[in-house]
């Protein structure tokens, strides 16, 4: 009997030890770590050898399995189509800090029931033992069964409070200094002594363990079209946990992010998990068709719950039909696209199509120099690994006239046509929901501890995520205790100004309850057809200190709704 038919007779023999049966129906014990760690399994032969045989519903047997990559990778399922892996009961713990699973040009594709962690994690935890008088040092002990203090990566930093294990602080700018294997240090960029933090407030970093190398994100999918997520739960990514990139009509159906409980974690540890991702839950880039994400929920990552988004290339020139483009990172626009065109200073032009598409040498020293003033990503700034490096000439079907630093972007690659129903986000660092894509919705979801925007529609000039929004709705919402303003509709321009009305078209915001954050409760810009009706606002009017967004704006902490730069 080969090693891939064995594989398919793993089970649970009696007295729960796992068992391996042979061709003459022999039972031989598996050596494995301690039951809570789980047992060494071939995963991806499993699946391999079940692909081979033709079936086109694969159900893995229930086990902790602890596996080792592959090419950086746990898990790859390549060019699938018609295929359903049922993983109910099965939970993947990956043995590096690199990618857990990959999907890759699969169609109609099923995953349901997996679950992911990570043994060793992909972040530390300790206490702060001593803070310098300034709090600029922060001396910290890891806490038993922690990676060792030798594994921190400068990366994802938080602070949270020991009673109630929620964040302490805003995160800061700073450097790493190893001290031991217990110990480092941390050296904020900037520091006050009535900074909140205190000794014996738990931390957490990420670490890294991949010594076969290693790629971002728990769970990738790429050129995927009708991919569906059911009840895949993650425990740990040292990066983004789902993303997907270039995709058509994901589906994420309970899916969840969660930071694992003592009572089940792998290893015991002197302190409680207190963070699940080290950065986003859901990221969806450069979607044809946007993602549904079904009941999903996300708790304490150190970024955003989830990111809708394409990419703006950066406009160097133009003349007649055609401009210089500097691609972020590669060029996805292509003949036929639809294209956003938006001035430097906001203004969004009447859409084109593209009519050819042609490379055009690099970025010229006068470009370059032009970058560095502008308010972006400092890898955009510094073209650092070729981001912003590449020129095309892009044709479009009229003729615009728009100044150096203007952006464009394919509209039909940003996430248009998603869903974000029924879900539970929040105790994060950053923004619950961070949509940048058109004829959407938002519905019937809880936002709770969210340290930004509950809500937040808008382009990012600084990180050249596409695009302005239209035809969106905002409903039925529940939203608590979050600390910037709860819903945001904005379109901040590359020149810093807010971009005049119609960058965003026809925003419905209705029926939502906003509790316990700060004022306003809703601050909409630069819309064309909006309509704001129904929302119950209770907001702390006299204990937030306004955001300086609001400020910026025109907003104050008296006024529940601000409008700039609308009309209806």
């Amino acid at each position: 009997m080969t090693k891939l038919n064995a594989l398919r007779c793993l089970t649970l023999g009696l007295g729960g030890s796992l068992l391996l049966m042979t061709a003459g129906c022999t039972w031989l014990p598996i050596r494995a770590p301690a039951p809570r760690a789980g047992v060494a399994f071939d995963l991806q032969g499993f699946i391999d050898h079940e692909l081979a045989l033709g079936r086109k519903t694969i159900v893995v047997p229930p086990g902790r399995y602890r596996v080792q990559p592959h090419h950086t990778q746990h898990l790859v399922l390549q060019q699938l189509h018609d295929v359903s892996i049922l993983a109910d009961h099965v939970e993947l713990i990956c043995t590096e800090t690199t990618r857990a699973l990959t999907l890759n040009q699969c169609t109609n594709v099923v995953v349901r029931g997996l679950a992911i962690d990570y043994d060793p994690l992909p972040f530390t935890q300790g206490r702060i033992t001593q803070l310098s008088a300034d709090k600029k040092i922060h001396d910290i002990e890891v806490f038993a069964g922690y990676p060792d203090a030798t594994a921190v990566v400068p990366f994802k930093y938080e602070i949270f409070r020991p009673d109630t294990r929620t964040l302490r602080c805003r995160d800061y700018g700073y450097t790493v200094e190893p001290v031991d294997a217990r110990h480092f240090r941390v050296v904020k960029g900037r520091s006050h002594a009535d900074d909140p933090e205190q000794v014996g407030d738990v931390v957490v970093i990420a670490t890294a363990f991949a010594p076969h190398g290693q790629i971002p994100h728990a769970v990738e999918c790429s050129h995927c079209r009708s991919v569906r997520l059911e009840k895949v739960t993650l425990y740990a990514s040292g990066f983004f946990g789902f993303v997907e990139n270039d995709c058509d009509g994901t589906l994420y159906e309970r899916c969840a992010v969660a930071r694992r409980s003592a009572a089940d974690d792998l290893v015991l540890r002197a302190s409680p998990r207190v963070r699940s991702l080290d950065a986003d839950a859901f990221h969806s880039v450069a979607a044809t068709r946007g993602p549904t994400y079904l009941e999903c929920s996300a708790h304490f990552m150190g970024d955003d719950c989830i990111n809708i988004h394409g990419f703006y290339h950066m406009i160097m020139a133009s003349q007649g039909h055609e401009l210089r483009v500097l691609a972020t990172r590669q060029m996805n626009i292509q003949a036929g696209d639809p294209v956003e065109v938006t001035c430097y200073g906001g203004v969004r032009l009447p859409d084109a199509r593209v009519v050819t598409v042609k490379p055009d040498g690099g970025i010229r020293e006068d470009e370059r120099a032009f970058l560095l003033k502008q308010h972006l990503h400092k890898p955009f700034r510094t073209n650092a690994h070729d981001v912003l490096g590449k020129a095309y000439l892009i044709t479009l079907d009229r003729a615009v006239d728009v100044p150096r630093g203007s952006v464009v972007a394919a509209m039909n690659r940003v996430g248009n046509g998603f869903l974000v129903k029924g879900c539970d986000f929040g105790d994060n660092r950053s923004r619950g929901i961070l949509v940048k894509a058109s004829q959407g919705s938002i519905i019937g979801n809880r936002l709770e501890g969210c340290w930004m925007s509950a809500i937040l529609v808008s382009p990012e000039y600084w990180w050249l995520e596409a695009g302005d929004s239209s035809d969106v709705e905002i409903r039925n919402n529940r939203i608590t205790a979050c600390l910037d303003v709860p819903i945001r509709v904005e379109s901040p321009a590359g020149n810093g100004a807010v971009a005049p009305v119609g960058a965003h078209q026809n925003i419905v915001i209705t029926g939502n309850v906003i509790k316990d954050c700060a004022a306003p409760g809703i601050l909409v810009t630069s819309t064309k057809g909006l309509h704001i009706a129904d929302n119950e606002l209770h907001l702390c009017l006299a204990t937030n200190d306004v955001p300086k967004s609001v400020r910026t704006a025109g907003g104050d902490a008296t006024t529940p709704v601000v409008e700039i730069n609308c009309a209806p």
